[in-house]
């Protein structure tokens, strides 16, 4: 009973259920997930780690990148069940095509390449020197 009631507390939240909908369709990273559902990483991360604990996904890493995929081998026949429920459902649903939509267009080497932002160096007498920070950190 104990495993029946994780997959259904993991199942309980919206964001959840979109991501398993969005893995449906492809593996995707965290960075992917959190560019589609536009919520923190942190707050992907933690819905991420639900939905393992109740394995209904898993991750494997492939060279830089921890891909999430959907664990339709579980061996919970429930989850496996659940998987199935939801794989028959929600196709029309506004928020999920909105999601697989924006699935189709991210790219997550543009996403990489853009969460590294350097701010300008600033010195001690308060001159902004642009790229001596990047520089300093080679």
């Amino acid at each position: 009973m104990k495993d029946t009631v994780k997959i259904f507390k993991a199942l309980s939240d919206p964001n959840r259920i979109r991501i398993i909908k969005l893995l449906e369709s492809q593996p995707l990273c965290v960075c992917e997930i959190t560019a589609i559902l536009g919520l923190a990483a942190s707050t992907v991360s933690k819905h991420l780690s639900i939905l393992k604990a109740a394995d209904l996904i898993f991750d494997q890493k492939e060279n830089r990148w921890v891909n999430y995929h959907l664990n339709r081998a579980t061996r919970h026949p429930h989850a496996r069940e659940m998987l199935a429920y939801l794989a028959g459902r929600l196709a029309h649903d506004p928020l999920v095509c909105e999601d697989r939509e924006k699935a189709a267009r991210v790219n997550r080497e543009t996403i990489a390449g853009g969460q590294r932002m350097h701010r300008p160096f600033v010195s001690f007498s308060g001159e902004i020197m642009n790229g001596v920070k990047d520089e300093l950190e080679a």
